[in-house]
């Protein structure tokens, strides 16, 4: 195999030069994207007359709008960079993370879609928060909103800072710009769209965000294939230059490490059922028919984009061989297969990948402190305007926490997703199937289940060895388990016990507050 230069590494210069034509072809390209994402929301900028408007669009999302806007939002840019990455480095094995995936999105439009969006729309709910807690007394359902809305900045703000640091690798790697400028530069244009138009700007932008990723998902996959000689000659060279674990489907593992590990991996999904800016999208279709045609679009678009990703990564293996940092296998491959004036174009996709995120992400943290935390009340008849600072003001932190924390793009996502799927997950479950837990019932879920997401968390940072013995070795080696089922699944195990067990004896939501 012959010697490829691997952009990122820190050795060498980047491929294109500021004297480069094909620079300019790039920077255009880049220019005109950003004035498109821009007139959106300028555009946006005048259907926000109020709250709902601007958290939810009015209701109004039709079927390719919130089916495209969700799937671009849920599978980010840890799809093109994480999941590539992670299928580049564990091989076949890694895939069992798809079918949970793909349950999530199952899950989300049939099982928790019609009910969610038939209450929303009936009681004019704003956050999901609202949803959680409507079977709590108005006491209570104060805490609840409290505790709710700042777990969600809490974990949003690590969230949008995994998205900075994919949009600053783009820059880095195409540009060798500077990170700190890296950073900035993806930050402003979303922050500017996001505010000018609020949900629709970001439901409209993500929507063309989908369809990029998409395009990309397709034509990038398929050049790898051809230029690794097909599927039999790719094949072949993983057989030869890989262990052969890396095409095992179980790793090679033990029967219990390989449930451990698939258990795990696959478990990622259930992390969808408590993300407040995807249930925003199911709050916000207008409709049943619209909501039952978006779940099409978006189940399409999850099997072809993560199918796409992991015959990248396969494709990637087979060409490049061992590369310094699998989260910039997406470019090498980029920088490989395409002439140098579609470089634009792949990095639209990344930065794509990051604004649909970020942009859901920041209207869903703005919702959490402006609604959920009552800063509203504060400035009576200025909600967008609140809303507006609020998204700024967490917009600035994230950026300072990109610049200042050192993690991979695909711990920051995974441990944010984890958590707020444990703490919000079991609770909407227990809603949507009718059930009416008490209110400290509800609070006690929430934190349970992101405690125990934390605690897993911090001691599988910490490792069995520095964890000692006794207890706390214990819990090192369980956090330690490949796949990190006991993150993913044990938070959930409580909470769904609590929400179940202890219930009213009649719905208190019937009641109007």
């Amino acid at each position: 195999m012959g010697e490829i230069p691997v952009r990122g590494s820190g050795e060498g210069e980047a491929d294109m030069q500021a004297g480069d034509p094909a620079t300019g072809v790039v920077i255009a390209t880049l220019v005109l994207y950003k004035l498109v994402l821009i007139a959106i929301g300028v555009w946006a900028s005048r259907l926000n007359r109020n709250e709902s408007d601007f958290f939810l669009g009015g209701r109004g999302l039709g079927a390719w709008v919130a089916g495209l806007s969700y799937a671009a939002s849920t599978s980010s840019a840890w799809v093109l960079l994480g999941f590539s990455g992670f299928v580049y480095v564990y091989g076949v094995s890694a895939l069992w993370m798809v079918p949970g995936i793909w349950a999530g999105y199952v899950g989300v439009w049939l099982w928790f879609g019609p009910r969610l969006r038939a209450e929303t729309a009936e009681r004019n709910y704003v956050t999901v928060t609202d949803f959680m807690a409507a079977s709590a007394g108005p006491s209570t359902r104060a805490l609840i909103a409290i505790l709710a809305g700042g777990l969600v900045l809490f974990t949003f703000v690590f969230y949008i800072a995994a998205q900075f640091g994919a949009a600053a690798v783009a820059f880095e790697s195409q540009f060798a710009l500077p990170h700190t400028e890296s950073v900035l530069l993806g930050a402003v244009v979303i922050l500017i769209y996001g505010l000018l138009g609020g949900f629709w700007a970001v439901s409209l932008t993500d929507t063309l965000q989908g369809a990029m990723m998409a395009l990309i998902a397709v034509l990038l996959p398929a050049a790898g294939l051809v230029a690794a000689g097909g599927p039999v000659q790719m094949w072949a060279t993983l057989s030869e230059t890989m262990p052969s674990a890396y095409l095992d489907i179980t790793g090679e593992r033990g029967f219990v490490p390989f449930l451990a590990f698939a258990f795990g991996v696959a478990a990622i999904g259930l992390g969808t059922f408590g993300q407040p800016h995807l249930m925003a999208r199911l709050m916000a279709v207008k409709d049943e028919k619209a909501r039952r045609t978006g779940f099409t679009i978006a189940m399409s678009w999850a099997v072809l984009v993560y199918f796409g990703m992991a015959l990248l990564a396969l494709s990637g293996r087979a060409l490049l061989g061992e590369i310094f940092d699998p989260e910039a296998l997406f470019y090498e491959m980029a920088n490989l297969l395409l002439p140098a004036v579609l470089a634009g174009v792949v990095i639209a996709a990344i930065l794509s990948a990051v604004m649909s995120t970020v942009d859901s992400l920041l209207i869903a943290a703005s919702a959490a402190a402006a609604h959920d935390l009552k800063l509203i009340r504060l400035f009576p008849r200025r909600e967008v305007m609140i809303s507006r600072v609020v998204m700024a003001s967490i917009c600035v932190f994230a950026v300072a926490l990109t610049l200042s924390v050192d993690a991979t793009i695909f711990d920051r996502v995974l441990f944010s997703w984890s958590a707020l799927g444990a703490a919000f997950g079991p609770v909407i479950a227990a809603r949507v199937m009718n059930a009416a837990p008490k209110g400290w019932a509800v609070l006690a879920a929430i934190v349970l289940g992101f405690a125990t997401t934390v605690l897993f968390y911090t001691y599988g940072q910490i490792g069995a060895e520095a964890a000692g013995g006794g207890l706390s070795g214990m819990l090192a080696r369980l956090a330690a388990i490949p796949g990190d089922p006991f993150e993913r699944v044990v938070p959930w195990i409580l909470p769904l016990v609590l929400v179940f067990s202890f219930r009213q004896p009649r719905p208190v939501e019937d009641r109007r507050s």
